[in-house]
């Protein structure tokens, strides 16, 4: 019987497990959106994954949704990624980018001058994002143009090669909750009449674009995709997400990715067999009964239903997870008043089960 503990094939990359590190934003990015020392222990200390997936990291400087968020558009940027994925690889870990653009989540006080936030249709999302001028509801993004979505669509193809050229192993495609892949999969964000709205065809159309994009640049075997289909994060609307994700669970698929990534919110698990069966790939699950101590997670790798189980917040509290899994515990709990920005606190001060007194 396969386990989550045994190791696996990702398309070429070897894993030493199957336990993934799901992508978690923290806000704790240098000024101009670098990497620091304290991101490279982080994730150094959770190199025992078998696949760690990073925070978002915005493709471009219009792609920025959140404060302190990181990028990889500037060679300032590639330069201190490369010493985060050096000291994971000298761990023993590999590590992905997950490329996400925000879309219309945002606000243009966090972009340059000039700059607003964009989106496949000028309907805002509900809600506010954290500045550092207090709470600001979201705007009514730009709508894109067909030319202003195929510079996107390079936008993140670019972001791919620096990722690459900054010592990641790969890169995850941003498609799930609420950001502007996600913005263009559902009917309720996307408006457009043309060849990139309407049918769930053509709302599909952008994703594959991007993931098309990525994967010639550095290779389909070094791209994921990551999905919440339904989810209505970020003011999001899909009240039947099943054509549009099975018609993109296909063409990604017909492209050869290294893995699709299934985000289940809410009780769509029937959702989720269909989509591994479309894919017919290396399925990555963040189930939705995670649990708090993670063996029913663990179960869906040993009844086949996902090769591989995420974890997000158990992750950030729990650095040496596996570990923790594999003996049954304890667990680490995690601190929601530091998810995002701060110092150390909350971020790597967790003890692993040799530090606990």
């Amino acid at each position: 019987m396969t386990t989550a503990f045994d190791s696996i094939d990702l398309s070429g990359t070897p894993l030493r497990n199957r336990i993934a590190m799901a992508p978690m934003t923290r806000s704790r990015a240098g000024e101009g959106g670098l990497a620091t020392d304290l991101t490279a222990e982080y994730y150094v200390q959770r190199a025992s994954a078998g696949l760690i997936v990073t925070e978002g990291i915005q493709p471009s400087v219009v792609g920025q949704g959140y404060p302190d968020t990181p990028g990889l558009h500037s060679a300032d940027q590639i330069a201190a990624w490369r010493k985060v994925t050096d000291a994971v690889h000298a761990a023993g870990g590999t590590i992905f980018a997950q490329l996400m653009h925000a879309g219309r989540v945002g606000h243009p006080v966090l972009l340059p001058d000039g700059l607003i936030n964009v989106g496949p249709s000028p309907v805002a999302a509900d809600g506010q994002v954290y500045t550092a001028e207090g709470p600001k509801d979201f705007i009514t993004p730009h709508e894109l143009t067909d030319a202003e979505i195929r510079a996107t669509v390079a936008d993140f193809a670019t972001a791919a090669r620096n990722a690459v050229d900054a010592g990641f192993d790969g890169v995850e495609l941003h498609g799930a909750n609420g950001y502007l892949i996600h913005q263009f999969l559902a009917p309720g964000s996307n408006r457009r009449t043309d060849a990139w709205g309407g049918s769930p065809e053509n709302r599909v159309r952008f994703a594959v674009a991007v993931a098309s994009a990525v994967a010639e640049e550095i290779g389909a075997s070094r791209t994921g995709f990551r999905v919440s289909p339904g989810n209505p994060a970020n003011g999001v609307s899909e009240p039947d997400p099943e054509p549009e994700y099975t018609a993109l669970a296909k063409e990604l698929g017909a492209l050869g990715l290294a893995y699709l990534h299934v985000v289940e919110v809410g009780d769509i698990r029937d959702l989720t067999v269909r989509l591994r069966q479309d894919f017919g790939g290396t399925l990555v699950l963040n189930p939705h009964s995670e649990g708090p101590t993670g063996p029913d997670a663990l179960a869906l790798v040993e009844d086949g239903t996902a090769d591989i189980v995420a974890f997000g917040a158990l992750f950030l509290a729990n650095p040496d997870l596996p570990a923790r899994l594999k003996a049954g515990g304890p667990y680490n709990t995690p601190d929601r008043a530091t998810y995002y920005g701060g110092t150390e606190k909350g971020y790597t001060d967790y003890p692993s089960l040799t530090q606990r007194p």
